[in-house]
This record gives structure tokens, sequence and C-alpha cells, in this order.
């Protein structure tokens, strides 16, 4: 169970997060992607942030995600300079992604009958855990 404090700390990392991606993609000219920070967990003792983004469209995903992981200190120093008056120390951001809107949009599909796995026996293959 997270404190009062790590909540707002994770709150305030968040905020400032997004602020700094959305900037850094339309800088880098991806003026129609939509970058969002679903969550920010922070443990007890703030040594370490997970940081879970969702990137809209998909398709680029896997390639941002990577960028962000290359550039997580420069990142992190415009966090530092954001949040200055605010935290002490700075945690260590590890980005993530959070596919948790494509899983439930997959559910729905199922759902909805477009994958129709008895009109559709191929798709049990793709469905089966390994």
């Amino acid at each position: 169970m997270e404190t009062q404090r790590q909540k707002k700390i994770a709150g305030v990392i968040q905020k400032d997060i997004v602020d700094i991606l959305q900037r850094a993609a339309i800088d880098g000219g991806l003026r129609g992607t939509l970058i969002s920070v679903s969550k920010v967990s922070v443990p007890t003792d703030l040594s370490l942030a997970k940081i879970y983004v969702s990137i809209f469209p998909t398709k680029d995903a896997k390639e941002l995600l990577e960028g962000m992981k290359s550039n997580q200190a420069l990142i992190r120093h415009e966090l530092a300079q954001r949040t200055r008056h605010q935290l002490r120390r700075i945690p260590e951001l590890s980005f993530y992604l959070d596919d948790s809107l494509e899983y439930i949009d997959n559910i729905e599909k199922s759902l909805k009958g477009e994958e129709n796995p008895i009109e559709n026996p191929d798709l049990l293959e793709k469905r089966k855990k390994s």
C-alpha cells in the first residue's frame, strides 16, 4: 500500500513527465502522436520511479519507448529543473509501455463478435497461452 507521500510524489512526477514528453514529441516532429502517462509508482525509499506510458498510434510505440529509455538522463535532468523546489532527490526513471487500452480493445472486439473463434478456427492458435 502506498503512503500519502508516495502518492503525492508520483503525482508531481506524472504531471511534469507528461509535459516533458509531449513537448519532446512536438519538437521532434511527431505532431500526430499522443503520449500519456497512465501511472507512476514510487517505492518507499523514492529511489526509482516506474513510469507507465501509453502511446497512440501504437505503431510507433516501441521505437518511441526506446527513445525515451536512451534519453533518460535528459528527461531526468528536465524533471529535476521543474521540481527542484518540491523534491530534494530525483528518482531514477524507468519507462514501461502500458498496453492496457489495447488489451481492452481486443476484449471488446471479441465480445462484439468481430473475432469469432467458432467461425474462424485460426484465431484459437493466437489465444493459446504458452
